[in-house]
């Protein structure tokens, strides 16, 4: 490989593969590999000069309000955990995230002008599962121990990660010891590779907040400090049983990453598969959103390691491809407001008194919430139709008749409901009694109508009986008229 730094802006690297022509086959495979990147180190670079060009302009934009991400992407034992975190032998391997410590909390100290407070989080994720490496109750124990943590999104998209620990540092010292806590819990294994591979990815997240004295604006900004675990085939390592479940883990949520990646890079893509892994939900806003990112992509520069050294190159210039759109993260302090308003409240109670006359209090007195009664109820019984109702322009006097007639008008409606109800429930009764009396009714006429037939028979007997009598006296009659006939016949 060779390394050229002569461009200004953009260093060069290029990666020979000699053809092996040992088979006696023709073999057409590319033997250079040129590739371009922002900033190309060395191996003989030291961590101070990788803290100055990569993490120092995120750390400045970070203090300023923005938020930010620095991600190591590599092969296992290309040295991304000492790039990202540092070595252990000496004080001048210390990597990007002491250095930041240090850098930031100088920072502060030495900005008087506004009151920062730092807090401090640290997220394991090991097999698509996370772990608060930071939880105060389990102090290096085994990862089974500690709090799981789980991602709820809200309804604007927002990530929050449920069960991790926020732990607030005041200094440089207090931040270092939480980093060493988190470190002492991670999960770590020996394999064919790496005699201490980190089989997980943690992400150590520095949480600031700024307010200017007096102002009700604060700035919250985020730096995370993602250390990926490595990226290799699982063919290569030759490993098996728990450290093959570990790596497939691995290889699956970096190729979930890889697979944002791309669909970031696509300018046509409506849906960006974020919700595939914990990884990446937890860097959805680091990549391709509201955040200042940058990616360290480690080599391991070695004949058996080529192929994978050259795709790792290819991953970095796809995220390059990203374009992310950081803004200042200000809000208003609630709080402060509040304080805003009452002040304001209170100038304005003196100004208005000042033109009136007088000092009002918030509340009426008990005379004058009679005299307002007065008022309401000559007003009320008043039957001509302009006549108005005027209490002056005070409007907690306006306030209080518009209350007081209005209970008078709801009064009013629920009488007119009581008795609609009322009406409603004595028609029934009505129809039932109406029902009564015209069956007694019905009765009587039946009575009375066969108390008619039967004096209709009655007199019709009677007259029949009549009828005969009559015949039978005016028989009598004819008789007696013929016998006088004769007498007088016989007396002639």
């Amino acid at each position: 490989y060779s390394v050229d730094d002569d461009d200004k802006s953009l260093s060069s690297l290029e990666i020979i593969v000699p053809r092996d022509l040992a088979d006696g086959f023709v073999n057409n495979k590319r033997e250079s590999y040129k590739f371009k990147f922002q900033k190309i180190f060395d191996q003989e670079a030291k961590q101070d000069v990788v803290f100055d060009n990569i993490a120092k302009p995120v750390a400045e934009c970070v203090l300023s309000g923005y938020n930010g991400t620095i991600f190591a992407y590599g092969q296992t034992g290309s040295g991304k955990t000492f790039t990202i975190t540092g070595g252990a032998e000496r004080y001048s391997d210390r990597g990007i995230i002491p250095r930041t410590l240090s850098y930031i909390f100088d920072q502060l100290q030495k900005d008087s002008s506004k009151v920062y407070t730092t807090h401090v989080s640290y997220l394991e994720i090991y097999n698509e599962c996370g772990y608060d490496l930071l939880d105060p109750r389990h102090e290096a124990s085994r990862l089974e121990d500690l709090p799981k943590v789980t991602i709820m999104e809200d309804p604007d998209q927002n990530i929050h990660l449920k069960n991790l620990s926020l732990q607030q540092a005041t200094n440089e010292e207090e931040a270092l010891n939480l980093l060493f806590l988190g470190d002492t819990n991670r999960m770590i294994a020996e394999t064919p590779i790496n005699q201490a591979s980190t089989r997980s990815h943690c992400i150590f997240t520095i949480h600031i907040s700024s307010k200017e004295p007096g102002s009700a604006t604060i700035r919250r900004s985020k730096l995370h400090l993602v250390d990926l675990a490595g990226s290799e085939r699982v063919a290569k390592t030759g490993v098996g049983g728990h450290l093959l479940t570990e790596a497939k883990y691995i290889n699956l949520s970096l190729h979930y990453l890889e697979q944002v990646i791309i669909a970031l890079a696509e300018k046509n893509r409506s849906h960006i598969p974020y919700r595939n892994s914990m990884m990446t939900s937890v860097l959805r806003d680091s990549l391709g959103g509201n955040c200042m990112t940058t990616m360290i992509a480690t080599l391991s520069i070695d004949k058996r390691n080529i192929d994978e050294s050259i795709s790792t190159c290819r991953f970095a210039q796809r995220v390059a491809l990203i374009k992310n759109e950081a803004v200042l993260n200000e809000e208003i302090d609630p709080r402060l407001v509040r304080v805003v308003l009452k002040k304001e409240i209170q100038e304005l109670k003196d100004e208005l008194a000042l033109v009136t006359g007088k000092q009002r209090t918030s509340e009426l007195s008990q005379e004058e919430l009679l005299q307002l009664d007065e008022l309401i109820e000559t007003f009320l019984q008043d039957n001509d139709p302009d006549s108005t109702l005027d209490v002056g322009a005070d409007m907690r006097k306006i306030k209080y008749c518009f209350i007081r007639v209005k209970v008078f008008l709801l009064n009013i409606d629920k009488l007119m409901t009581r008795s609609k109800i009322s009406d409603k429930k004595l028609l029934p009764q009505h129809i039932s009694e109406d029902k009564d009396i015209n069956k007694e009714a019905g009765e009587e006429l039946k009575k009375m109508k066969e108390l008619l037939q039967q004096r209709d028979n009655e007199i019709n007997i009677l007259v029949n009986i009549l009828k005969k009598e009559k015949k039978k006296a005016q028989g009598a009659l004819f008789q007696l008229n013929g016998a006088s006939a004769g007498s007088t016949v016989l007396e002639q």
